[in-house]
Order: structure tokens, then C-alpha cells, then sequence
């Protein structure tokens, strides 16, 4: 029922997919195309992310710029195009069904596989249903002095299904960064994909409308049973949970907290000073308001929100393991809660 009513009343949406690695500004790419969106336009986001807390959609909805008809759907937890698809199938045929959007934006996860999310996009079902448009790869061109970019298999997939290069963070480098580039995207033979240069993850909304180039692909693994569980786990009583998860050798350590929970601002900035070399996400209701707080690369941004987080929410991602039991018990200490009575 819910494919014959897509076919029969859903025109092709023009479809973007937004990729890159890990603290890239994909997530704020989406940001500043949604403050530029027209007015009279629905838009969808789809957002995946590696970590099992979301945070993303929260860092979008709490933006001051009013988003009007936009509709977010957030599948955390790993690589949603894995399993046949399936859990990215079930969260964009909610999402399209919820909004009926006039333009729907994908964020895969960093560290996911961009050539299977098109795969799923570029199915017979979705033919039409999506009009797949370009699709945009943001990188940092300082990556290329480092190997484990350079290397890795997810990276150089993100180039390789890519319409547009999209150089994100010019101001944090020069033109030797991006002749470093330059000359990568020759060693993959991509040196004909244009490339663009940016600061603060600023898209052009004119580089959405070309139609993408690389629109049909072939799964890598055989399809695996997923169970997909839409419903975002409870709160137990004590007041919070924490999520971790190891995939394709990195890590990610979450944690959520109810909206009673209020952290010590200057403890906490100070704690956080600690995991410079980490990516992390957060937003926490503080003794100083509510903040985003969003790191990559070592540069900690810190954004005041205007409204109010329904939770505190934080999540670390990173190549190595991190002592998870004395980071929760650090972070309790902050919003003044007893460990052993956290009431």
C-alpha cells in the first residue's frame, strides 16, 4: 500500500546526498542550506550517524533562524545502508510519507558507505520517486598530508561517487593544501570532478540542481537480517544512558541525560579540554543556558541556543578506545549528581 501510494500521488523529489569523513561540515552544509531554503519549499533532511546517540537533528532544530517546512528523520547507530538497506528503506519511506518534501537532503554517516546509500536511492522502487541530483563530497583539503584519509577505503569512496569536490575550511589553510588535493584527485583519476572552495561549509544552493552522474550501484555484501527498531530508547530512572559501539575500527561513546540534568558550565568546559584529539558532539542544558558544542580537528566551537534541549545529549567518536566508566562518573560530578543515588 505505501509503494502504490508513493507511485500514485509522490512527484520525483530532486534528491541531494551530502558526504564526507568525520568533522568535514556536513552537518553544517545542510544547516546553511535550510537558512537559504525558499520559503514556499518543504524540505527533508535524512540524517545517519556513526554514534548511537543523535545529536544532529537536535543541532539543526535549535538553530535561531526559523526552518519552516522542514521535516528531519535521524537513523543513528552505524551505516544505515548496510543490511540491504534496509533500515535507510524504512526511515526514507517514513520521512518522504511524514513530509512529502519538495527537495530531500541525505547525510550518510562519515564513516559510512556513500555508494551503497545510492544504490538504495537509484533502486528499481525509488525510480520514481527520487530525481537523484548531485551529489556533493565536502573534504578538508589537510587530510591529504594524513594516510589514514588518504587510505581508507570510505574516504575514497565519499571522491569517488562525488559530482562536486566541495574544499571545506579554506580559511584553516592555503593553496599548497589544495594542490595537494589537486593532485590526490589525479592519482584516483578524478581529476575531472570540478572542485569547489569554501569556508564555514557555505554551499551554494546552484550546485544541488545539476543531476547526478553517478546514479546506479551494486551492493558489496551479501544482505544481512536487521531488525529495525524505530523508537528511540527510554531514559531509565536514574536519569541517563549511556551508548557505545566499536565498527570499522573506530569507536563511539554516547551518553543522553534528562532535561533535569543541569551541568556545571566552566567544569565542563574544562573537562572537555581533555579530548582535544576527539570528535565530538554535544548539546547540554548549562549553568550558563543551553549550548551546542561541536569539535573537530581540535578546534572546540561552542553556539548558545535560544531555546531549550528536551536532553543533554554527547557523543565521542575516535580511532582509539576511551575509558567510558570514568567519563560517565566525570560527567555526573559536573550536574552535581551522586553516582551511587543519581536522583
Amino acid at each position: 500500500m505505501a509503494e502504490q501510494t508513493f507511485k500514485l500521488f509522490q512527484k520525483a523529489i530532486p534528491t541531494n546526498v551530502i558526504t564526507g569523513f568525520l568533522g568535514v561540515g556536513k552537518t553544517t552544509a545542510i544547516q546553511h542550506l535550510l537558512n537559504t531554503k525558499p520559503a514556499n519549499e518543504r524540505w527533508a533532511v535524512l540524517i545517519n550517524e556513526f554514534g548511537k546517540v543523535g545529536i544532529d537533528s537536535q543541532l539543526l532544530q535549535t538553530d535561531e533562524h526559523s526552518l519552516g517546512e522542514v521535516t528531519i528523520r535521524e537513523v543513528p547507530g552505524g551505516c544505515m545502508c548496510c543490511a540491504a538497506g534496509l533500515p535507510m528503506k524504512v526511515a526514507l519511506n517514513q520521512l518522504i510519507g511524514k513530509a512529502k518534501p519538495d527537495r530531500l537532503l541525505i547525510e550518510p554517516s562519515g564513516l559510512g558507505h556513500p555508494e551503497e546509500v545510492i544504490a538504495v536511492l537509484s533502486g528499481d522502487f525509488y525510480q520514481s520517486i527520487i530525481d537523484l541530483r548531485a551529489t556533493l563530497t565536502l573534504v578538508d583539503a589537510r587530510h591529504m598530508a594524513d594516510a589514514k584519509y588518504r587510505e581508507h577505503e570510505t574516504f575514497q569512496q565519499q571522491l569517488q561517487i562525488a559530482d562536486l569536490i566541495v574544499a571545506n575550511k579554506a580559511d584553516m589553510y592555503g593553496q599548497i593544501e589544495i594542490d595537494a588535493l589537486t593532485a590526490y584527485l589525479d592519482e584516483m583519476h578524478l581529476q575531472e570532478l570540478p572542485l569547489q572552495v569554501t569556508q564555514d561549509a557555505k554551499i551554494n544552493p546552484e550546485w544541488l540542481k545539476p543531476k547526478a552522474k553517478f546514479n546506479q550501484a551494486i551492493w558489496h555484501e551479501q544482505p544481512a537480517v536487521f531488525n529495525v527498531d524505530s523508537e528511540e530508547q527510554l531514559i531509565p530512572d536514574c536519569g541517563y544512558l549511556a551508548a557505545a559501539q566499536k565498527l570499522s575500527g573506530w569507536y563511539s561513546y554516547g551518553w543522553r541525560f534528562k532535561s533535569t540534568f543541569c551541568f556545571d558550565y566552566q567544569p565542563l568546559m574544562k573537562w572537555l579540554e581533555q579530548f582535544k584529539q576527539v570528535r565530538l558532539k554535544a548539546v547540554f542544558r548549562t549553568s550558563e543556558g543551553f549550548v551546542a558544542i561541536n569539535q573537530a580537528d581540535n578546534n572546540l566551537m561552542i553556539k548558545r541556543l535560544p531555546g531549550q534541549a528536551v536532553e543533554s545529549r554527547i557523543e565521542f567518536i575516535t580511532d582509539k578506545p576511551l575509558d567510558a566508566k570514568i567519563m560517565e562518573n566525570q560527567l555526573l560530578q559536573i550536574c552535581g549528581i551522586n553516582h551511587a543515588n543519581p536522583s
